[in-house]
């Protein structure tokens, strides 16, 4: 046999086992290897196909099946929390376009040291290549963010990481971020109120905020406040915490109806607080539609009570574009490819506009909430 022919046997046979590699994976979706059980430990939750579970062998190429397989973990403030999964979903999207990519969802609980203990964990176990987190703490959470860095790339979705929450601006060496200026949107929604009320007096508000432990939730409120307090016809009667909760923000509006069963303005930070606290007043038999209602996140409970003409607004929170891109530019920085390490969401999104109204809704009727709220 000369060379030539042995050269040609041996190029089929490779050939051959490389089809059969290919034809060989199991169709049923991977599942990922349970997070570390302690105190802290996080729920995981089962991780997207990776390429070769969902290619076919024809659509297989040589170059897809020599890229490196990532693990990447996802740190939710609370896996319960709907905008959470929605942000998620993001990631998982990311993920199945850059093929070969596993993901898992650790529960931060809405608790900040939770949270951080979860960051130490994952990275003590060297079993994720790269991080997205939504963190409770923006500002506590940077000295574990700092030492995940040196383990791998680390995006930060919703909220920037560091002291200056108004700044997107990498304020953490390395970190790439998804997010937008807190303070914008809020600024935004409470000058609404303020020329909604331009004609009361008084024009009385009830503000409903997430939790006032979160350095976010305290410069949501300064905001609204600093808008509110300057016009002298608008009084803040009272601020309730929600929790990021329909179930509470029902019973927290029971409580302030109480003390304040006569208000115009119902301000919140979230639809979900806005969703509860409307049950309550219609219980309470209150006429809500002349109030002005306000809430945030723009999920589809906020276009569904705009189109109704119950409510009036809604802050534009995109999670899944929030978690698409944090996971996206993740993966870019992991492969050498070229990635992003600020991504303005107040600017990059389908709407261009901090606050959703009817009017908005208006001009772009195709457009679809990106969670349900």
């Amino acid at each position: 046999m000369t060379s030539i022919t042995r050269w040609k046997l041996l190029s089929l046979g490779l050939v051959l086992g490389l089809a059969a590699a290919a034809c060989g994976g199991d169709d049923t979706p991977a599942t990922t290897t349970a997070a570390p059980t302690t105190t802290a430990a996080p729920t995981t939750t089962a991780a997207p196909t990776t390429m070769a579970e969902t290619t076919t062998m024809a659509e297989t190429t040589t170059t897809e099946m020599m890229v490196e397989e990532l693990s990447l973990v996802f740190f939710a403030s609370s896996s319960q929390n709907g905008y959470n999964q929605a942000t998620y979903k993001g990631v998982q999207r990311a993920a199945e376009e850059a093929g070969n990519v596993v993901t898992e969802m650790w529960d931060g609980e809405f608790n900040a040291e939770v949270q951080f203990n979860q960051v130490e964990d994952a990275v003590a176990s060297e079993r994720f290549d790269g991080y997205v987190i939504v963190p409770n703490d923006p500002v506590g959470i940077a000295p574990a963010i700092v030492d995940a860095l040196q383990s791998g790339p680390v995006a930060t979705s919703l909220f920037p990481i560091g002291p200056n929450l108004d700044s997107i601006q990498p304020q953490v060496e390395g970190i790439i971020t998804s997010a937008g200026q807190v303070s914008v949107s809020s600024a935004d929604s409470a000058d609404m109120v303020v020329d909604y009320c331009a004609d009361k007096d008084p024009c009385r508000v009830i503000i409903m905020i997430g939790q006032l432990q979160f350095p976010f939730d305290n410069l949501r409120l300064q905001t609204f406040r600093e808008v509110l307090d300057a016009e002298s016809n608008i009084e803040v009667l009272a601020v309730g915490e929600g929790n990021y909760s329909q179930d509470q923000s029902l019973t927290v509006m029971q409580d302030l109806l109480q003390a304040h069963p006569e208000f115009e303005v119902l301000l919140s930070n979230a639809d979900q607080h806005v969703s509860g606290a409307v049950v309550a007043l219609q219980d309470a038999g209150m006429d809500i539609e002349p109030m002005y209602i306000s809430g945030g996140g723009a999920s589809q409970v906020a276009i569904d009570g705009i189109n109704s003409g119950l409510w009036d607004a809604s802050m534009a929170f995109f999670p899944e574009t929030e978690g698409y891109l944090a996971a996206k530019n993740v993966i870019a920085k992991l492969r050498g490819e070229s990635f992003e390490d600020v991504n303005d969401v107040n600017v990059v999104n389908d709407l261009g506009v901090s606050i959703v109204t009817a009017d908005v809704l208006a001009q772009n009727p195709n457009w679809v909430a990106e969670w349900e709220g």
